[in-house]
C-alpha cells in the first residue's frame, strides 16, 4: 500500500457502484485506491463453483438489463477489457398452468402481438415510453433535481408512479397481467405499493431497448472488466482489507463508501452530526431472498417452449397469485407458492457447465432476516411449470437471508436492493439532504445502492456520488 499521503480518494467496496465511483474519480487524473474486504472484487457480481467442479454459478446478480442500459457503463470500453454480453432470444418468459407463456422480447412488436386482445394496450402503454427514455434516463437514474426534460419526466411519472395493482387494471388477459406482475415484483414490495410500477417499467423499457443479457463466463466478468479499465487508468485495488474503522485506511482527501447506512454508522458514525445519525438509524431495509443454485444433467424441461429459450423465467402464475405472495412476505409470512425468479444462463453460455450439462439460478422473496429453508417450495414451483425438473438435479447449493448477509454485509437481512425502494426512500435514500451522496462529515460520501437510483448493476449511484465529490472536494465537473 502507498504512503499515507498518496491518495486523493479512497473507495470502500468493489461492487458495481464502488467500481463506477473509482473509475469516475480516476478518469479525472486523481490517485484512487479501491478497497475490497474479500479476496475477490465484485460485490454482487461474483461467480463461483458452488455445486460441482466445472459448474459456474452467479452468486448474486445473474441477468443484466440495467448494466446493458446504464448511461455510465455505456461510455466505458468494457468489451476491450474482456466483457461480452450474450442475448437470449427470449428475455423473460412467464409460464402459466395451461402450458402457455407470456414473453418479453427485445422487439416491441413481437412482445405485444403475443398478448392477444391486450396487444394494442401493451403497445399504447410502452411505445411512448421507449421514445421518451433516451431523453429522461439520466433524470430517472439519478438524484432528485431539476430535470433536463421535465415534460418527458412527467409523462413517465404518470405511468411509473402508480402502484402495479393500478396499472394491472388496464390489461384484460391473464397473459398481460401476469407478465406485468413478474416485472413489478422485482421491486421486492407488495404490488399495491407506489414505485412498484417504476421498477416494472424501467426493466421492461430497458429490455426493449438494450435487452436482458447475461455476461459470458459469469457476472464476475463485468466486475473484472470494470476493474481492468480502472487499473488501466492508473487506479489501485487492495483486497482482503475489511474496513471496520477509518483508522485502517491511508489518509485521503475524500472517502466514498459503497456500503449501506448500517455499516456506515459502524465505521464513521462518530464523525456525523446527531441529525444525520438519527436519519441513518431510521433507514428501512426490505424483504430478503432465499436462493438456490443447481447443477443439472440437462436443460429445464419447461412445458411452454418459449420458456426454454428465455434467459430469465418468472414463476408465479397469475397476477393474483403473485400479488398475494408478495403481500404475504411483507406480512411476515412464507407463501406456499412464492414468486420465483429463475435464470438458466448455461442454455446460452456453454462456458458455464461441462458439455451437455447445465446450471440454473433461482430465488424467492422472504421476510427480512428469514432462516426458513425454501428449497422445497422453490423446486415445487419449477416442477409445476417444468415436470421432470427434479429428476435432472445433480447437486444444489442454497443460501438463506442471514447467510446472504454474512456473505455480503450490504445485503442486510437478505435485502439485495440496499434498502426499501418505496416512495419514502426513492429519492431521499438514505437521508433527506440536498445531496443524498454527501454525509454530514466533510469529505465522506456514500455511493451504494442505498442512494438514488437504488439497486441494480448499473453503477449510477457510484457515478453520481463521485461527481458530487469531484465538485465539492476538487472543484471539478
Amino acid at each position: 500500500m502507498k504512503n499515507k499521503t498518496d491518495y486523493d480518494a479512497i473507495v470502500i467496496g468493489s461492487g458495481p457502484n464502488g467500481l463506477a465511483a473509482a473509475i469516475t474519480l480516476q478518469q479525472k487524473g486523481l490517485s484512487v485506491l479501491l478497497v475490497e474486504g474479500k479476496d475477490t472484487i465484485g460485490g454482487g457480481m461474483r461467480t463461483a463453483e458452488l455445486t460441482l467442479p466445472g459448474y459456474l454459478h452467479d452468486i448474486c446478480s445473474a441477468v443484466h438489463p440495467m448494466a446493458a442500459g446504464s448511461p455510465f457503463f455505456k461510455t466505458l470500453p468494457l468489451a476491450d477489457h474482456g466483457l461480452e454480453y450474450i442475448h437470449p432470444p427470449v428475455l423473460a418468459g412467464h409460464p402459466f398452468d395451461d402450458g402457455t407463456a407470456a414473453v418479453l422480447k427485445t422487439s416491441l412488436d413481437e412482445t405485444f402481438t403475443l398478448l392477444g386482445r391486450d396487444a394494442d394496450q401493451y403497445r399504447r402503454f410502452y411505445a411512448p415510453l421507449l421514445r421518451l427514455w433516451p431523453g429522461i434516463v439520466n433524470d430517472v437514474l439519478g438524484p432528485l433535481r431539476i430535470p433536463k426534460n421535465p415534460i418527458g419526466l412527467a409523462r413517465f411519472g404518470l405511468k411509473a408512479l402508480p402502484p402495479a395493482s393500478y396499472i394491472a387494471r388496464i390489461f384484460h388477459t391473464e397473459a398481460a397481467k401476469g407478465l406485468w406482475a413478474g416485472m413489478a415484483a422485482h421491486s421486492l414490495l407488495p404490488l399495491s405499493s407506489l414505485t412498484t410500477s417504476a421498477i416494472g417499467v424501467v426493466l421492461t423499457v430497458n429490455g426493449h431497448l438494450t435487452g436482458w443479457p447475461i455476461a459470458k463466463g459469469g457476472s464476475q466478468r463485468i466486475a473484472n472488466a470494470l476493474a481492468s479499465y480502472f487499473q488501466a487508468l492508473g487506479g489501485r485495488i487492495a483486497t482482503n482489507l475489511y474496513v471496520t474503522s477509518l483508522s485502517q485506511l491511508p489518509s485521503a482527501k475524500t472517502i466514498l463508501f459503497d456500503i449501506t447506512p448500517r455499516q456506515l454508522l459502524q465505521i464513521a458514525g462518530h464523525k456525523f452530526s446527531s441529525l444525520y445519525r438519527w436519519q441513518l438509524n431510521r433507514y428501512r431495509y426490505g424483504a430478503g431472498v432465499f436462493k438456490v443454485d443447481w447443477a443439472l444433467d440437462s436443460p429445464i424441461p419447461f412445458t411452454a417452449p418459449e420458456c426454454r429459450e428465455a434467459g430469465t423465467v418468472h414463476l408465479g402464475g397469475t397476477y393474483g397469485e403473485i400479488a398475494y405472495g408478495e403481500q404475504a412476505i411483507w406480512d411476515g409470512k412464507h407463501p406456499d407458492k412464492p414468486f420465483v425468479l429463475l435464470a438458466q444462463q448455461s442454455v446460452f453460455d456453454n462456458t458455464r457447465a461441462p458439455e451437455g450439462k447445465q446450471v440454473a439460478w433461482a430465488y424467492c422473496h422472504v421476510p427480512n432476516g428469514s432462516t426458513v429453508d425454501m428449497t422445497e417450495v422453490i423446486e415445487r414451483q419449477v416442477e409445476r411449470f417444468a415436470p421432470g425438473f427434479r429428476e435432472r438435479i445433480l447437486a444444489r447449493h442454497t443460501i438463506n437471508s442471514v447467510e446472504l448477509e454474512a456473505y455480503n454485509p450490504n445485503y442486510i437481512g437478505g435485502d439485495i436492493n440496499g434498502g426499501t425502494i418505496d416512495l419514502g426512500q426513492l429519492f431521499t435514500r438514505p437521508a433527506l439532504r440536498f445531496s443524498p451522496y454527501r454525509t454530514s462529515a466533510k469529505g465522506l460520501y456514500i455511493c451504494s445502492s442505498s442512494t438514488p437510483p437504488g439497486g441494480g448493476v448499473h453503477g449510477m449511484c457510484g457515478y453520481h456520488a463521485a461527481r458530487q465529490a469531484l465538485k465539492d472536494v476538487f472543484g471539478l465537473t
